[in-house]
């Protein structure tokens, strides 16, 4: 394991067609918004001269169209990695969280409560998101020692690294940490990851 600090800015795909209806989109591919295109412009605007040296992006469309559009100002190495995938929402892929309260009673409530164990019918757990980014984030580090990475990847993905690093039950009482389309920074060093900084304006 490298001794030396790796820093991963850690930020979210833009806003999708499915984002602004609503539809749960697990790893379906879905496309950016006219307006989620012109936000990931605006990122890259934003984070030039912040000293990222790189990218890596969940392999999804939304994921590389996102660092592609950021990408057009920072002009970085880009790669791609399977496991910064959005969670597999199984069969509530393009279902509403609505149309299931509706639909099937209690079921949201119910994997809700489970917290780290919620999985939705045939997708997969959260602990099963975390394992394979926290996997994704180590590689990383220890193949770029002391460079500043910046991630782009799903909300599935930020929710189960940040939640896991602040040490949190993953309970609907526990509220979001996180605040949308922000940027989060976790240090890496010697294999393990800490949080750097939390909600950092992208604007």
């Amino acid at each position: 394991m490298s001794a030396e600090r790796t820093l991963l800015g850690l930020i979210r795909h833009a806003e999708t067609e499915w984002n602004r209806a609503r539809i749960i989109q697990g790893q379906e591919d879905t496309v950016l918004t006219p307006e989620g295109r012109e936000a990931a412009r605006g990122w890259g605007r934003s984070l030039a001269g912040r000293g990222y040296e790189r990218i890596i992006a969940s392999d999804l469309t939304r994921a590389r169209d996102t660092a592609d559009l950021v990408n057009e100002t920072l002009r970085l190495p880009v790669a791609y990695d399977c496991r910064l995938r959005e969670q597999d929402w199984g069969r509530w892929v393009g279902s509403t969280v609505r149309e299931l309260r509706a639909n099937q009673p209690g079921a949201v409530e119910y994997q809700e409560a489970m917290g780290w164990e919620f999985r939705p019918p045939g997708g997969e757990s959260r602990v099963d998101v975390l394992e394979r980014s926290l996997n994704a984030l180590r590689d990383a580090a220890e193949r770029y020692p002391g460079e500043r990475v910046l991630v782009v990847c799903h909300t599935g993905v930020l929710m189960a690294v940040t939640h896991h690093l602040l040490a949190m039950e993953y309970l609907p009482e526990e509220g979001n940490p996180l605040q949308p389309y922000h940027l989060h920074r976790v240090a890496a060093k010697g294999g393990v990851l800490t949080l750097d900084k939390l909600n950092e304006p992208l604007a």
